[in-house]
């Protein structure tokens, strides 16, 4: 068997992960678009997988569903509200900190509406795809409140402001999308979240006491 170099092995998985990473990405912007154009029930995989410019063998190989293709959104929203919670400064106030949090996503949102909002309001009016938001939603709030409880130094198993603080602040997430989808794209997310923390910024500091 030839000998062949560590480095040369690290660049074919990496050219491979690019690859894959690629054509994940083309299949999931043409399903965003088609599923926000003409609504989740009337686009096929076959459909998804043309736009792709892929076969539907391909399309499977990445995705379980449609269902999954949008999930794979969400997932990569909570990712960022993870991070961002957990490159805040450590002494910073809890407010502020989950503000820029939660605002991390919003704010993409808001600078992308174009194509943010139509997928947005996909989510939030097709049963099976909310369901699967709810869930992510419940995911992130577990994160979170892992997070603010080595924050605030506190053990979320007997102590409930980790968990009232980061449920109080993905409710606010949560209205601040159903307030934007709502409406005609107009208003600015980040402007929203930041008037819901000014309504809120005392009871979330108070679980720092």
């Amino acid at each position: 068997m030839p000998w062949t170099s560590p480095r040369y092995h690290r660049t074919v998985t990496t050219l491979a992960q690019r690859k894959r990473q690629l054509v994940a990405t083309e299949l999931t912007e043409a399903a965003l678009q088609l599923l926000a154009l003409r609504g989740f029930d009337a686009v096929t995989v076959d459909e998804i997988a043309t736009t792709a410019g892929v076969s539907k063998r391909t399309f499977f190989r990445y995705f379980a569903s449609k269902e999954d293709v949008v999930v794979q959104f969400l997932a990569g929203m909570g990712a960022d509200m993870r991070a961002g919670l957990a490159a805040r400064p450590a002494g910073e106030r809890p407010s502020e900190a989950l503000l820029h949090t939660v605002s991390v996503p919003l704010t993409v949102c808001g600078d992308h509406a174009e194509r943010a909002l139509p997928v947005v309001r996909l989510i939030l009016r097709t049963p099976a795809l909310l369901a699967r938001f709810l869930e992510h939603q419940a995911r992130w709030r577990e994160e979170l409140t892992e997070e603010l409880a080595v924050r605030l130094g506190r053990d979320p198993g007997t102590d409930l402001r980790p968990r009232l603080a980061a449920g109080v602040a993905l409710a606010a997430f949560d209205a601040v999308l159903h307030r934007w989808s709502e409406g005609e794209g107009t208003e600015d997310p980040g402007a929203l979240i930041e008037e819901a923390f000014a309504v809120l910024a005392p009871a979330l500091d108070a679980t720092a006491g």
